[in-house]
């Protein structure tokens, strides 16, 4: 049975696209270059074999004359720089308008929000950093139980609590209330994210695990929808069910982390029937490209590829493998923002001469090779 595995390292973006500065970045920006130079350079001999060297200039990485790998570089011709956008393009669909941004949510939305909820008021507000925001109104959010609202550069609203005060599942019909009031007044945000914390050893403490996304439904059919109707099964790990809010995924399989997504993934290569594998492994975006953590980028680059060897092994011999990206997030420039960037491309398949693929003008690339291999 023919399987395709896709591997999304979340932001792993490899150069700023020629529009990038009508998104408020320069063209200096590029994730995986900036990160790679101020850490000392990548240790990651198994993509180096793979021709991740040849895409571009990393430090610590050699190009190769034998690639194991097809490699290339994908551009996003999607409106915008968000996860949701990247991985929609990639399954094929493309936006031609961006999702909407907020630096603060008008009265309308949020007087409604408190009166559905029934949650008596809100803090923050505000475009800030989960970590940071936490941090600041954690005092008076124990006081008063009012949820913390946030948003960002991206297109989100955000609401966190403490889920030993009010309790997760209350965290999420509130969601849900909020992603019912955005669409129907037409606020065009992309997701509703849940992020619950506790307080451990004395600190407001994000739990990953229980984070839940709220997206925005596909205006159309993906790849996802159209494997369905060919009677494939899908897989999706980690995020993927949230972003396609469970639209042509069959089966979803909840991720803590990477380590437990990559975990999960040599799980589902090894033992899965699903005819995609689709995974998203977020602490590159959400650990460490948002916090400008250089350092924690390198080191999830390096665990990622210690796992490569693991999958291969694990693949059957008509199986493909696919490494790419949604989007950029540099961690050596300013603010928190995601970065509009082209992304690396790779596709392993066992006894494959790899080659170079190119400049690819479209993510859908991605979903043209898989639809191409499942059904050839």
């Amino acid at each position: 049975m023919k399987r395709a595995i896709v591997v999304v390292v979340d932001s792993m973006g490899c150069g700023a696209l020629s529009d990038a500065i009508e998104y408020n970045d320069e063209p200096t920006c590029n994730t995986l270059a900036n990160l790679a130079n101020i850490t000392g350079g990548l240790n990651v001999p198994n993509l180096e074999a793979m021709g991740f060297g040849n895409i571009i200039d990393i430090k610590g990485v050699s190009k190769t004359e034998t690639p194991t790998a097809d490699y290339g570089i994908l551009k996003m011709k999607s409106k915008g720089k968000d996860t949701t956008t990247g991985h929609w393009e990639l399954m094929g669909l493309i936006l031609d308008n961006p999702f909407k941004t907020y630096t603060k949510f008008d009265d309308v939305i949020i007087n409604e929000f408190i009166k559905r909820t029934n949650c008596g008021g809100i803090l923050g507000n505000k475009p800030a950093s989960g970590t940071a925001i936490i941090e600041e109104l954690n005092e008076v959010h124990q006081k008063t139980k009012f949820p913390i609202i946030y948003t960002s550069a991206d297109s989100v609203f955000q609401i966190a609590l403490d889920i030993d005060l009010i309790p997760v599942e209350t965290l999420y019909d509130w969601c849900k209330i909020a992603r019912e009031l955005l669409d129907k007044m037409n606020y065009g945000i992309s997701r509703v994210i849940a992020r619950p914390y506790q307080i451990i050893d004395g600190k407001p403490t994000r739990i990953g695990g229980l984070r839940h996304d709220y997206s925005v439904v596909p205006p159309s059919d993906t790849l996802l929808n159209i494997l369905q109707k060919q009677d494939k099964k899908t897989l999706g790990i980690g995020k993927i069910y949230d972003i396609f809010v469970g639209s042509g995924v069959d089966e979803k399989i909840l991720t803590k982390g990477n380590t437990d997504g990559l975990n999960k993934t040599l799980n589902a290569i090894q033992n899965s029937k699903a005819d995609l594998i689709f995974t998203n492994l977020v602490d590159t975006d959400m650990l460490y490209g948002h916090r400008r953590d250089s350092m924690g980028y390198k080191k999830a680059i390096e665990e990622i590829d210690s796992y490569i060897p693991k999958f291969i092994e694990a693949m059957h011999d008509d199986d493909i493998l696919i490494i790419t990206a949604d989007h950029g997030c540099d961690p050596t420039y300013k603010g928190t923002d995601h970065t509009r960037e082209q992304v690396p491309y790779l596709m392993f398949k066992k006894g494959l001469k790899g080659q170079y693929i190119g400049i690819k003008d479209s993510f859908i690339y991605v979903s043209q090779v898989i639809n191409n291999h499942l059904n050839t």
